[in-house]
C-alpha cells in the first residue's frame, strides 16, 4: 500500500515532473481552445519531441496536454460558439446563449468546476477498474489478441463516422501501412517497391502527424479568411449554490462519460453528446429551455467529456486498445519507450500504472487552477489569425517528423499523409481508424500467425479454436454481432418506427 502511494505521488513530489504536468495542462487548455488545433495533433507532435525523454517525463507532459485540451474546447464554445474540439460541440448549444446573456464568466466558471469533478471521477474509475480487468486479461492468448485488435479497429470505424464501410476501409488502409517494411518472422520485404527507406517500415508517429496535424492544417485553409470574434469576459468564480444544485447531474454525467470513454473508439465527443441527451430527457423543469442557455445543458457534456479521459485509459492500459485517438498516440509513446500496453503492463510495471493515475489526478487539480484564471490572456490567444497558425502547424509537423530518426524522407511522408488525410476527410472518411490500423496491424498479423502455428496451419482447427475456448467465443460473437448490425437491411429495420 505504501509502495503504491509512492508511485501515485511520484509526479507530486518531483519538482520537474510537477512543472511538466502544470505546463502540459496549461498548454492543453489553450491548444484545445483554439479552433484548428486539436489535442490529438498536439500529442502526436509532442511524441516526436519527447521520444528520447524518460517515460515518466513524456507521460507527465502528454497527460497534462490531454486533460487540459479536453476542457479547453469549452472556452471558445462558450465565448464564440466555435467548439475548440469535437467534445465541446454539445457545450456550445447552451454555453453560447449564456454568453449572449452576459453570463460568459459564470458559464466558464461552472464548466471548469464540473469538468474537474468529472475528470477526478474518471481517474477514480481507472484506479478501481483497470487492475480487475487486467487480472482477467492475463488469460488471453494469441487468438484473443488478434480478435481484440480487429474489434478495436472496427469499433473506431463504427463509432467515429456515419459509414461503417468507410471506417472499415480506413482501418484496412492503416493495417496496410503498418505492414510496410520487413516481415518480422521471415525478414522478407512487404510493400517496399524496392525503396530502401521503406524497408524499416513507416513509423506510426509519422503517420499520426501527417493524418492529424498536416491534414487538419490543410482543412483549416478553407476558413483562413474567417475573422476572429471578440468578447469581454467578467469574473468567473461560480456560485456555490449552483455547484451544489447541479452536483447530482454532474455525478450522473460523469459515470456515463467514464463508461462511454472506456469503450474503444468512442471518446469525449460521443460521451458529451450522450450526456447532453440524457440531461435533456431527465431534467423535468429547467429554469431556461435547453438550447437557450440551460445550465444543465452546459454541465452534462462538460462533466462527461472530462470523465471520458480516465475511462479511455482503461482499455488502453489493460487490453492495449485505445479508448480514443489521444490514447492511441499514448500507446505509441509507450511502445517507443519499450513498453507494451496490455494486461502484463500492470503486473510487470505497476509503478507506471499508478504514476499515470497520480499524474492524471494532479493534472485535474492544475486544471481547476488554470481554468479559473487567465481568461483575459486567453481571449487574445484565441484571436490569433489562422494565417499564422496554419504555417506554424505545418512547420512543427515537418520538424517533428524529421526528429524521429533524422530522416529527410519522413518529411515527405508526413506531407503525403497529410494530403491523403485531407482528401479522405473531405469525402467523409475518418483518420482515427487509419492510425489505429497502423498501430494494431502488426499485432493482428503476428498474433494471427502464432494462432495458425498453434493450429498446425489448419484453417478448420483455427476456426474451431475461435469458438471452442470461452474468451475467444465471446470475442468472436462480439465481432460477428458488430458486423451483422452494420448490414444495410439490419440498419433499416432498426430505424423503422414501431407501431
Amino acid at each position: 500500500m505504501i509502495e503504491t502511494l509512492g508511485y501515485f505521488a511520484t509526479s507530486w513530489i518531483d519538482p520537474y515532473l510537477l512543472m511538466l504536468t502544470a505546463l502540459g495542462t496549461f498548454a492543453g487548455i489553450y491548444i484545445g481552445a483554439i479552433p484548428g488545433l486539436s489535442v490529438t495533433m498536439a500529442a502526436s507532435i509532442l511524441i516526436s519531441f519527447t521520444f528520447k525523454w524518460d517515460v515518466n517525463e513524456a507521460l507527465a507532459l502528454i497527460a497534462g496536454v490531454y486533460v487540459g485540451g479536453v476542457y479547453g474546447g469549452a472556452r471558445t464554445a462558450i465565448l464564440l460558439n466555435i467548439p475548440g474540439a469535437p467534445s465541446a460541440i454539445a457545450t456550445a448549444i447552451d454555453g453560447y446563449p449564456l454568453a449572449q446573456k452576459g453570463l460568459a464568466g459564470e458559464a466558464i466558471g461552472l464548466s471548469t468546476v464540473m469538468s474537474v469533478m468529472g475528470g477526478l471521477i474518471g481517474v477514480f474509475a481507472l484506479a478501481i477498474a483497470a487492475p480487475l480487468i487486467a487480472e482477467f486479461a492475463i488469460k488471453f492468448t494469441s487468438r484473443e489478441y488478434m480478435l481484440l485488435g480487429i474489434i478495436g479497429i472496427l469499433l473506431v470505424g463504427t463509432l467515429s463516422g456515419e459509414s461503417f464501410a468507410k471506417g472499415a476501409f480506413a482501418g484496412a488502409l492503416g493495417v496496410m501501412i503498418g505492414m510496410i517494411g520487413l516481415d518480422p518472422m521471415t525478414a522478407e520485404t512487404r510493400f517496399t517497391y524496392g525503396s530502401i527507406n521503406l524497408m524499416g517500415g513507416v513509423p506510426f508517429v509519422v503517420a499520426m502527424i501527417g493524418f492529424f496535424g498536416v491534414a487538419e492544417a490543410l482543412s483549416q485553409l478553407e476558413h483562413i479568411s474567417t475573422p476572429p470574434i471578440k468578447q469581454k469576459v467578467a469574473r468567473i468564480i461560480p456560485a456555490w449554490s449552483d455547484v451544489r444544485r447541479y452536483l447530482g447531474l454532474g455525478l450522473k454525467s460523469s459515470m456515463l462519460g467514464t463508461a462511454i470513454g472506456a469503450l474503444p473508439g468512442t471518446g469525449g465527443d460521443i460521451a458529451a453528446l450522450l450526456a447532453y441527451d440524457q440531461a435533456k430527457r431527465s431534467t423535468k423543469n429547467p429554469e431556461v429551455p435547453f438550447g437557450e442557455g440551460a445550465k444543465e445543458g452546459l454541465i452534462a457534456p462538460e462533466t462527461a467529456n472530462n470523465a471520458a479521459v480516465g475511462g479511455a485509459f482503461v482499455p488502453m492500459l489493460t487490453l492495449g486498445i485505445p479508448g480514443d485517438a489521444v490514447t492511441a498516440i499514448i500507446i505509441g509513446a509507450l511502445y517507443i519507450h519499450g513498453l507494451k500496453p496490455g494486461p502484463l503492463l500492470l503486473t510487470d510495471t505497476p509503478h507506471l500504472f499508478w504514476f499515470i493515475v497520480g499524474n492524471l489526478t494532479l493534472a485535474n487539480i492544475f486544471l481547476l487552477v488554470f481554468g479559473l484564471t487567465g481568461i483575459r490572456i486567453f481571449t487574445k490567444v484565441v484571436e490569433c489569425p489562422r494565417a499564422i497558425l496554419i504555417p506554424l502547424i505545418v512547420i512543427l509537423s515537418a520538424v517533428g517528423a524529421y526528429a524521429i530518426q533524422n530522416n529527410p524522407a519522413h518529411i515527405t511522408w508526413v506531407l503525403a499523409f497529410g494530403v491523403i488525410g485531407y482528401f479522405l476527410k473531405r469525402y467523409g472518411f475518418q483518420v482515427g481508424p487509419i492510425i489505429l490500423g497502423v498501430i494494431l496491424g502488426p499485432m493482428i498479423d503476428s498474433n494471427y500467425r502464432r494462432a495458425m502455428i498453434g493450429a498446425q496451419e489448419n484453417v478448420w482447427t483455427f476456426l474451431y479454436d475461435l469458438i471452442s475456448h470461452p474468451i475467444s467465443f465471446v470475442l468472436s460473437g462480439a465481432l460477428f454481432f458488430m458486423l451483422i448490425t452494420q448490414l444495410p437491411f439490419v440498419k433499416r429495420h432498426r430505424r423503422r418506427p414501431r407501431p
